[in-house]
């Protein structure tokens, strides 16, 4: 039984990703994530963006759990918001709270993990240790972001949230740095549910 064991969690597991979004499908596709992927012994098969929440409730979501099954993925992770919802209880429920896949919800907006990237926004902003203590308390991080660069730079990061995720995978984005953060419970969430996944 324990070299059973062994040999599973040594052995490659295949996980899909369904995203609400394309700033999700960019997080997930990047090379810093795709790096801790492997790390893990997780063999990324495919990301799906879902083009919106409408599309991760129960009568839309099965063509993307059809279309990675097809892939033979033995795990499927779905990557969504809290958006207006008040809890992720409410959230799993709306999108079903189907037994072969993962529902993992960021608090609120995905964007609130580069707020939480403490390194990568230092980086960005060209400053020494810059931390924001609550990313996930924002409601529009996006919104808080752009005005923490127009403070600090004198510039603003245009409208475009998927060009701004591109710039922030650019400057070295990961979540596991957001994972660090002590006030990012959902990124740490995500993490450690991977890292987990072979149990």
């Amino acid at each position: 039984m324990v070299n059973k064991c062994i040999r599973r969690r040594n052995s490659l597991v295949k996980v899909g990703f369904i995203c609400e979004g394309e700033t999700e499908k960019i997080i997930i596709e990047s090379p810093q994530f795709q790096s801790f992927l492997i790390e893990n012994n997780i063999e990324f098969v495919k990301a799906i963006d879902a083009t919106g929440n409408g599309n991760l409730l129960p009568k839309n979501i099965h063509p993307f759990i059809n279309l990675l099954k097809d892939e033979m993925v033995e795990k499927i992770i779905v990557l969504t918001d809290l958006d207006e919802d008040l809890c992720i209880t409410k959230t799993k429920e709306r999108i079903g709270l189907l037994l072969d896949i993962n529902i993992i919800v960021s608090v609120k907006k995905i964007e609130s993990w580069f707020l939480a990237d403490s390194k990568t926004l230092s980086a960005s902003l060209n400053a020494n240790n810059y931390q924001f203590e609550f990313p996930e308390k924002e409601t529009n991080p996006f919104e808080v972001i752009k005005n923490i660069f127009i403070q600090k730079t004198n510039r603003g990061i245009g409208s475009s949230k998927i060009k701004f995720a591109k710039k922030m995978i650019n400057y070295g984005f990961s979540v596991l740095n957001a994972a660090n953060h002590p006030n990012c419970e959902s990124a740490k969430y995500f993490i450690n549910k991977l890292k987990s996944i072979h149990l």
